[in-house]
């Protein structure tokens, strides 16, 4: 079983360019988790490869368990996949809301990265209603799938 020590949590969210992953220093202790990034689960595919070339072994988690390792204080800092900020917030990959939200409560830093610009704000229905070729909901379910989220600057303190 996988055991964390008290804020021994780096968490990452969205799909970062390769410059960004490069500015992450992963320091003895500190584990570096990527949340799975649904629909398309391309954040955990792509920000693993880049720290398993490193040779630092990440640990990918569903998106919604973040609430549980904020909980059991495990998370030191949160990095988020920015598209754009000004004053007032960011666009960042969908799922950034509630993680920069859990982070004010908790007292844990946000750090905003480039993140890969997205082609479409709304992601494919079957990206929602399948997970690598498996049905996860029957095919009539309505789907609401979208790719980034505004978080305002309150969160980002």
């Amino acid at each position: 079983m996988l055991e964390f020590k008290e804020k021994s949590i780096v968490l990452l969210q969205g799909v970062l360019t390769q410059g960004a992953l490069a500015k992450i220093k992963h320091k003895g202790g500190v584990r570096i988790v990527i949340c799975e990034g649904r629909p398309t689960l391309r954040a955990g595919e792509h920000n693993s490869r880049y720290f398993l070339d490193k040779r630092i072994t990440p640990v990918i988690i569903c998106d919604n368990m973040a609430g549980f390792l904020f909980y059991k204080s495990y998370v030191k800092e949160v990095v988020l996949a920015c598209q754009y900020a000004d004053r007032s917030g960011a666009l960042c990959d969908s799922g950034a809301l509630i993680l920069a939200v859990l982070a004010q409560k908790h007292k844990v830093p946000v750090r905003l990265l480039d993140g890969e610009h997205k082609k479409h704000f709304l992601g494919n229905p079957k990206d929602l209603l399948t997970i690598k070729g498996m049905a996860s909901a029957p095919a009539k379910t309505l789907v609401y799938a979208p790719l980034v989220e505004w978080v305002p600057v309150k969160y980002l303190k």
